[in-house]
């Protein structure tokens, strides 16, 4: 009955999100699937953080890579030069080795997702060889946030510094700027967001998901059991690493812009906070905990312009000091009252019918 109600629960969740674009303007289509986005790397968040215990507070990171390595493509698509704009002000006409291996769009599509799961990788197992966790692993991924961040600003003839890439016009020659073509990836979006969430439900309903479970849970008593908790850990940090870069890909193609500003400390803990809000334990409560944490963002910031930020700030105390466990922990208790209730008044039925 529960793996019913879960499939109900997902199906209503992808119907809703197929056919807004039929129901909202052109512009809430737009901010939906930058939402989308956001909700694939809630995902990643969610399978590190809520089923392996480990908290990163560096995801914007990878997030950006993975943007970076897409707007690189789009920049010298919409370069007439082939040189991007900002290195022609530093005086720079001819295009950097680096650059001119992101000409190629599947390169760039390739890079986006496989750059962030080698680094990740490499973070990932020279921490968690060393027993590096907890808060402490914490403070690490806010420090490689630090130190990227600063690498990015301080590069400006390589990567824009602090402006960012911006002005793309085209994707494989197609203009971004069209509304179909704003909904084709839209679509793009939700279905590789399905396809995250998919793999994700899949990964955590096997027994490399009750290990991972049981690295959050005891990852000593895991060790004494002849398992080596190290190889787990990295793989599922790259994985959501791999994720993030996704999300930063897509991202790029719906909003047409990224800068350093964007992978930062605070974006990362954002990410963080979608995850809380939805429910850590729950693979569609940290995607239902995005897109409606983003949604009240957006809302409150046109209709209160100089309180929002007040608004929204107690709506994150609010879901910590109540709801632990998110939205997903609260629809769980509420279904495991009524079933309780109903219960009870089965065996209540039952007794009155051998009385009678």
């Amino acid at each position: 009955m529960k793996k019913y109600s879960q499939g109900a629960y997902y199906g209503l969740f992808f119907l809703l999100i197929f056919i807004a674009p039929f129901m909202l303007s052109d512009f809430r289509v737009g901010l939906l699937a930058k939402f989308l986005c956001f909700a694939i790397i809630a995902v990643g968040i969610s399978l590190i953080w809520g089923y392996t215990g480990i908290l990163s507070l560096g995801h914007g990171v990878f997030f950006g890579l993975g943007a970076y390595c897409m707007g690189m493509y789009l920049k010298i698509e919409a370069s007439p030069s082939g040189v991007p704009d900002f290195m022609e002000w530093n005086g720079i006409t001819e295009l950097p080795f680096i650059w001119t291996l992101f000409k190629n769009p599947f390169f760039a599509i390739s890079a986006a997702v496989i750059l962030p799961f080698l680094i990740a990788s490499i973070i990932g197992y020279f921490t968690f060889k060393n027993r590096i966790k907890g808060v402490f692993f914490s403070l690490i991924s806010q420090a490689v946030v630090v130190v990227t961040v600063t690498l990015f600003i301080g590069s400006q003839q390589i990567t824009g510094g602090t402006s960012g890439l911006t002005n793309f016009f085209t994707v494989f020659q197609l203009p971004l700027a069209d509304p179909e073509i704003k909904r084709l990836l839209y679509f793009l979006t939700a279905i590789l967001l399905a396809a995250v969430m998919s793999l994700s439900l899949l990964l955590t309903k096997t027994r490399f998901g009750r290990l991972l479970i049981a690295i959050r849970d005891g990852e000593n008593r895991l060790r004494f059991l002849g398992y080596n908790p190290v190889s787990f850990k990295v793989f599922i940090y790259a994985l959501s690493a791999a994720f993030s870069g996704v999300a930063g890909a897509l991202f790029v193609l719906q909003v047409g812009i990224i800068s350093p500003e964007m992978m930062g400390i605070i974006p990362s803990i954002e990410m963080v906070l979608w995850v809380a809000i939805g429910g850590r334990h729950s693979i569609l409560g940290a995607a239902i905990g995005a897109i409606l944490t983003n949604s009240a963002k957006s809302f409150l910031s046109e209709a209160y312009p100089e309180f929002w930020t007040i608004f929204l700030g107690g709506l994150f105390l609010l879901v910590v000091l109540y709801l632990p466990n998110g939205l997903a922990g609260l629809v769980q208790n509420v279904q495991k009252r009524f079933s309780k209730k109903d219960k009870k008044e089965a065996e209540k039925h039952a007794a009155d019918s051998l009385v009678s």
